[in-house]
């Protein structure tokens, strides 16, 4: 009982001496952590790791030369077992927050918040994958110690290596779904198809890719839903990307209405409001007529913003305010349905209407030249040498 005591007696020193120890060097590295990002972020993932493997290491010494004149008895021996398998788990901990804290010091230097983070989305998806693989890793490793600490698992290691052909194949085949979205995960990771933030399109639905895994990939709705998708989706179905290269998009809104619309004074109030809002970001604005049959046309709005947010909003508020100035300014453009009865040589009522005159424009005020897409602005010139090709463009210009 004696024995007994002393050695729990050491043991319980060892813990407070490493403790005590584990504390100084915390206090030190904050201090020093002021100058250092690296330090700062050492200290504070690692701190609770560094305690418990210390503390765990000392017990374990403490032990071990405090019953060496029990050597060879159960109780010793079960005791040193678990304090092994404990100095593992630890160890496997401390490894796991050191590269967190690396990886998180990485990340720091890449803003997110800022509007021209196509490059820091990539790399936070790509470092964020990695260290979901390498504590996955270090787990599976961890685990496979601790079992080669048990005799029984190592007296059967020899017949394990000689069929581990035969289990290979049938863990292969058994787990070829989890298998292949993991490396849809790595896959999706390195070739920059997706990133962490990226706005999407995915079954109809309109979101943002909040979470990537080895295995998932979790998309936010717009409605505050979360669609959960495997990450084989998008290596294996197509899907709309709207900032893979950049967060700024196009949008449109389209109108049926009669033939007698004035195309002009509608471009122009279009034009009017986009200036107006601080939702357009100054780039296109544009009104179409992309067809004429069936005794309608049909006008599409063309009109730019910085984000998809913001482009959804501006959207609405075009359609909103252009349906409201037809009803309102122009309601011989409604939607009708025409049938002529009797002479037709007479005038008909709707031709008798008297166009009203568009606004005037001040003196020396150039008229933007909202009919085209590809043409017309800088942005429009851009996108049809995108489609065209700079040599080809010129030659059509010619």
């Amino acid at each position: 009982m004696q024995s007994y005591l002393g050695t729990a007696a050491a043991a319980l020193a060892a813990a407070a001496v490493a403790l005590l120890l584990v504390a100084v060097v915390h206090r030190t590295s904050r201090r020093l952590g002021r100058r250092s990002l690296l330090l700062a972020e050492l200290t504070e993932h690692a701190h609770r790791p560094i305690q418990v493997a210390a503390t765990v290491l000392a017990v374990q010494f403490a032990v071990r030369f405090t019953t060496l004149y029990a050597v060879g008895s159960p109780w010793r021996q079960a005791v040193l077992h678990v304090l092994v398998l404990a100095v593992i788990t630890a160890s496997a901990w401390l490894l796991a927050a050191l590269l967190v804290a690396v990886e998180d010091t990485a990340l720091a230097r890449f803003r997110v918040d800022v509007p021209n983070n196509r490059h820091a989305r990539r790399v936070r998806t790509q470092v964020v994958l990695l260290r979901r693989l390498t504590i996955a890793v270090i787990v599976v490793l961890a685990v496979g110690v601790m079992l080669m600490t048990f005799p029984a698992v190592r007296g059967v290691g020899a017949g394990v290596l000689t069929s581990a052909g035969v289990v290979g194949v049938v863990a292969a085949l058994a787990a070829q779904s989890l298998l292949g979205n993991v490396f849809a995960g790595l896959q999706l990771a390195f070739s920059d198809a997706v990133r962490l933030d990226d706005v999407v399109v995915v079954e109809g639905e309109w979101g943002r890719i909040e979470e990537l895994t080895l295995s998932y990939v979790v998309v936010q709705i717009w409605d505050d839903r979360r669609l959960i998708l495997p990450t084989s989706y998008f290596t294996s179905t197509p899907f709309q990307n709207w900032t893979r290269t950049e967060a700024a998009v196009l949008g449109t809104a389209e109108f049926d209405l009669d033939w007698a619309v004035p195309v002009q004074a509608m471009r122009e109030e279009l034009r009017r409001l986009c200036e107006g809002t601080e939702l357009w970001d100054g780039r296109v604005c544009v009104l179409q007529v992309t067809d004429a049959t069936g005794g309608l046309i049909k006008l599409r709005a063309l009109v730019s913003a910085a984000d998809a947010g913001s482009l959804f909003d501006l959207r609405c508020l075009v359609r909103e305010h252009l349906v409201a100035w037809v009803r309102d300014q122009r309601p011989i453009a409604l939607p009708r349905t025409r049938a002529e009865v009797g002479a037709v040589s007479g005038p008909l009522p709707w031709q008798a209407v008297q166009p009203r005159r568009p606004p005037r424009r001040p003196a020396g005020t150039e008229v933007p030249d909202d009919a085209r897409v590809f043409g017309g602005s800088d942005d429009g010139e851009a996108r049809s040498e995108a489609f065209v090709g700079r040599d080809d463009h010129a030659d059509a210009r010619r």
